[in-house]
């Protein structure tokens, strides 16, 4: 508005939240529903927000760096064609290339900063994200990952700099999850040393390819691996689905002949990427871009790999887990960005209230605060775990030891399916506290909700990496426990969960607030909910295996497979979570901590009926526990404005009016529609 100040805004903040003591953070209040009875302390926000990130100093210099570009930070993207969206995505991109960050070499050299950018920039632009995840991790990460000091000498520098943008071309029509399915040929030509590239059907098109539409010179091409068979018969031996380095244009941008390329057009979301589908047609490459860190082939055409097909195919495949990790942490930033919204906005809008007294925040609602408080503390939880993966992802980069990179694997697909699945679900229940205002492009929902959508898909589809993850818990299952069934229920639980069975029937009828906020208590039971899936599945694939196959038993199993999956994955994120309580060096930022931890577990054993049908805990412990999860999602309540501040998202990234953290959230709507308010706004 413009003859509204600062002081005038804050005079208008003021007398909207009329009710109760403000709480210091942001001018936000709280009111007096919400601080009877609150037992947290008020911790510093500033303390909490240097214990989450270590990095922050790169969040500061990244969002700064936008913050003097402000052309690059629409208000809205649902106007922009797709082409505009591209350009902006790619200009989003070059500022930061310009302002001095490497993101290859991140991801060569401190691959820790690399997944932080990815999550800071998610709440600028996914497209932008996505963008920069494919030039750098999925055909940048390739060229080193799969390729060999050849390849990366060749290609680095152009990658870095944006001066070779590429492709990674795994995805095909019919075949996308099914990697070693793929079509798309390459046949070596012993005469002339070279790879001969074909698309041989409509199936085998190259398919929403990330930068192939516009911007792609070079793509990495997944493709059939077929060399003459060295008996001398003029058969081609299939060696399966291997990388291999494929020009796509010229330097002035046009496509090279054999190379037909199509844009894919509008998609519901990420219309900032460029994705577009390829055919080759008889396209010829040296023998030498064949990235052969796993495999090589001579100029007389030998075929060498240090790898039997399965170890090398798995390997292959392998590598490429940064790009799970990747999608995690940006799935994170969106978590954090809506959350934050949803919150302030329910921390300032007023609706409602006893009779004869003045309207109280929606915040102050407890069906409110069951919606909202557990998915705050599930964004801390997903943080935590977020941060242990990318530990171990650089530990296993660092070491090649076997162990970490099946737990690494393990996790992130895991991970990746549960956070991005949770995202996608949050989004549309922040939307729906903030009402009608929520709906508003303005503030952001739409387009969040539209451009993560696809992260439940792409990278690996969620359902087939719970898949993933149910068979190497059944794997190890099977390796530790070749015996007789009933032994090995017994010693399978006692070494998975240690104490998790119930000594005696008292357990289960125990009410008293400090077991059931006890993190033994809390850790065994989510631990034995994992165990007695895991044991059960195992038993029922043995059976319907004996009698319809394997594929048709896991199949009848389906069901059973994800939810083991998402119960592990659960588990896993509780006792990341407890290691983020245990190692936070201030004592309130601590308890407020532990309150989310136990919020986060209390409201998945509650809400899983297994626990009540194997009597784990008995009807009264469940009423118990409903009745302390009230309790613990208003202490939380108290503090939800601090604790997403503590996110440190700054109003000029956050872009959305009714989640700013110094405005009235009403100004924005006012400017955008052309009004000038003449007198302060009353709720």
């Amino acid at each position: 508005m413009a003859d509204a100040g600062p002081l005038q805004r804050l005079g208008v903040l003021l007398k909207h939240l009329t009710l109760g003591d403000t709480d210091g953070h942001n001018g936000i209040a709280l009111s007096p529903t919400a601080a009877r009875g609150v037992s947290l302390p008020r911790f510093d926000t500033t303390v909490m927000e240097s214990y989450l990130d270590e990095l922050s100093s790169v969040k500061e210099d990244v969002y700064e760096t936008f913050r003097h570009r402000p052309n690059l930070l629409p208000a809205t993207l649902e106007g922009l064609s797709k082409e505009e969206h591209r350009e902006l995505a790619r200009q989003q991109l070059k500022l930061l290339l310009k302002a001095g960050y490497s993101p290859l070499r991140f991801y060569l050299h401190d691959i820790k900063k690399y997944f932080y950018l990815g999550e800071l920039l998610a709440v600028v632009d996914l497209s932008l994200t996505v963008k920069m995840g494919v030039q750098y991790n999925l055909w940048g990460g390739s060229i080193l990952n799969l390729g060999t000091e050849k390849h990366k000498k060749a290609y680095f520098e152009d990658i870095d700099k944006f001066r070779l943008p590429g492709c990674f071309a795994m995805t095909e029509l019919y075949h996308g999850s099914n990697v070693a399915a793929l079509q798309t040929e390459a046949v070596l030509d012993i005469a002339t040393d070279e790879w001969i590239i074909s698309t041989p059907d409509d199936g085998a098109l190259k398919w929403w390819i990330g930068n192939a539409a516009e911007d792609g010179r070079a793509a990495t091409v997944f493709a059939r691996l077929k060399v003459p068979s060295p008996d001398g018969s003029g058969t081609l031996v299939d060696h399966g689905v291997h990388a291999i380095v494929v020009p796509l244009r010229d330097e002035a941008g046009t496509v090279l002949q054999g190379v037909e390329i199509k844009d894919c057009g509008y998609k519901v979301g990420l219309n900032g990427v460029d994705n577009g589908s390829i055919r080759f047609l008889g396209v010829r490459v040296p023998r030498e871009n064949l990235l052969d860190r796993f495999a090589s082939v001579d100029r007389s055409g030998q075929y060498r790999s240090p790898y039997s097909a399965s170890r090398r195919f798995a390997a292959t495949l392998g590598e490429l887990t940064g790009g799970r990790v990747g999608l995690i942490c940006s799935s994170l930033g969106v978590l954090k960005a809506s959350l934050t919204v949803a919150v302030r906005y329910g921390a300032t809008r007023q609706q409602f209230g006893p009779a004869n007294a003045p309207e109280i925040a929606v915040l102050d609602y407890s069906s409110q605060q069951e919606k909202l408080m557990p998915m705050l503390a599930s964004a801390y939880a997903i943080h935590f775990t977020s941060r242990y993966l990318v530990d171990q992802y650089a530990e296993a980069k660092r070491t090649k030891e076997e162990d970490v990179i099946a737990d690494v694997h393990a996790l992130s697909a895991g991970l990746k399916a549960y956070v991005t699945n949770y995202t996608a679900t949050a989004l549309s229940v922040c939307r729906e506290c903030c009402g009608g205002h929520g709906y508003a492009a303005v503030n952001r929902f739409g387009m969040w909700r539209s451009d993560h959508d696809i992260f439940q898909t792409f990278e690996g589809d969620n359902t087939v990496l719970l898949q993933q993850v149910a068979g190497l818990l059944l794997k190890k299952y099977k390796e530790r426990f070749a015996v007789a069934p009933v032994t090995a229920t017994y010693r399978y639980l006692r070494q998975w969960a240690a104490e998790s069975l119930p000594p005696n029937p008292l357990v289960s009828h125990e009410t008293s607030v400090r077991h059931l906020r006890d993190p033994a208590f809390l850790v065994r039971a989510l631990r034995y909910r994992t165990g007695k899936l895991l044991f059960t599945l195992a038993q029922r694939l043995s059976k319907h295996t004996r009698r319809m196959g394997q594929f048709q038993a896991w199949n009848k199993c389906l069901s059973h497979i994800l939810t083991l999956a998402r119960a592990h994955i659960e588990s896993v994120m509780f006792e990341r979570f407890l290691d983020g309580v245990n190692n936070c060096p201030d004592a309130d930022c601590k308890k407020s901590l532990k309150v989310m931890a136990e919020v986060f577990a209390l409201q998945r054993i509650q809400a899983d009926v297994m626990f009540r049908n194997d009597d784990y805990v008995a009807a009264e412990k469940v009423k118990a526990i409903g009745r302390l999860l009230e309790r613990l999602r208003a202490e939380i309540r108290a503090q939800a404005v601090p604790l997403v501040d503590a996110f440190n998202i700054p109003d000029h990234i956050l872009r959305s009016p009714i989640g700013l953290s110094h405005q009235d959230p009403y100004d924005h709507y006012l400017e955008g529609a052309g009004w000038t308010a003449t007198t302060p706004l009353t709720s």
